[in-house]
């Protein structure tokens, strides 16, 4: 399982290289005028105020972050985040969907077992070993009093997330594995709540038995009587024993 997963990216490194956006509304003073002599420009200063929110997110949580810091940190001015981003959320939201998306490749390794402990592996490990477990309850509770960060949140994280992660359940359908009839929606909540739940309250730790037991408790209920769907439960889900509570 090891070798279908890969390590933590270094979230404020070149992992933001890529953010989106690039290109978009140049910094103050523009490609083409007398910007301020030092700051950065247009993808440079993308990457910046990206990398200098991801650090500022870890450090202190998206309630005590303002955006006067990550203009300081980034060396820009705020305007040049505004015109961006209206909002701090919006912001965090970016940082965290740049990084995040990394961390959470989709896995094929033949079997839809094999495949539900890689995903669940990867989503563990980005938030108990990186700096995306902090950024992802912050970004969660803010979105409770804001509507607008709310939707971005769906559109931007929940939906292409459980997009990819329903081509696992696809996959094991033509491969006869489970039945067409089984309720996708209904798999997804349960594969992603158990280890959020875990996160949110942390009440115990995400281990490699927790995420094996997991899979195999949704296996249980959607396999054919008699479908033989990989090995019991717990066995080598490859997070490593030091995965932490969550």
């Amino acid at each position: 399982m090891n070798g279908d997963i890969p390590g933590p990216a270094d979230v404020a490194g070149t992992g933001l290289a890529g953010g989106p956006g690039s290109g978009a509304d140049a910094a103050p003073g523009g490609a083409g005028s007398g910007a301020q002599r030092g700051r950065p420009r247009s993808q440079e200063a993308e990457r910046a105020i990206l990398t200098a929110t991801v650090e500022l997110l870890a450090d202190r949580g998206l309630a005590a972050m303002s955006i006067e810091e990550v203009a300081a940190r980034a060396g820009v001015g705020k305007t040049t985040i505004y015109r961006r981003w209206p909002s701090k959320g919006l912001l965090a939201l970016d940082a965290f969907v740049t990084s995040f998306r990394e961390e959470q490749p989709l896995p094929d390794t033949g079997t839809l077992r094999g495949d539900l402990l890689a995903a669940l592996t990867a989503w563990v490990r980005a938030v108990t070993q990186t700096a995306m477990g902090p950024m992802l309850t912050s970004l969660i509770a803010e979105a409770q009093h804001d509507p607008e960060l709310r939707g971005a949140w769906r559109g931007r994280v929940i939906e292409p997330l459980r997009s990819q992660h329903r081509i696992m359940l696809e996959r094991a359908v033509a491969r006869g594995e489970i039945p067409a009839s089984v309720d996708a929606e209904v798999v997804l909540d349960l594969f992603f709540g158990a280890a959020e739940h875990r996160l949110l309250l942390g009440h115990l730790p995400m281990t490699d038995a927790f995420i094996g037991t997991v899979v195999d408790v949704i296996l249980g209920g959607i396999q054919p009587d008699g479908g033989d769907l990989g090995a019991g439960a717990g066995s080598g889900a490859g997070a490593g024993s030091g995965a932490g509570a969550g």
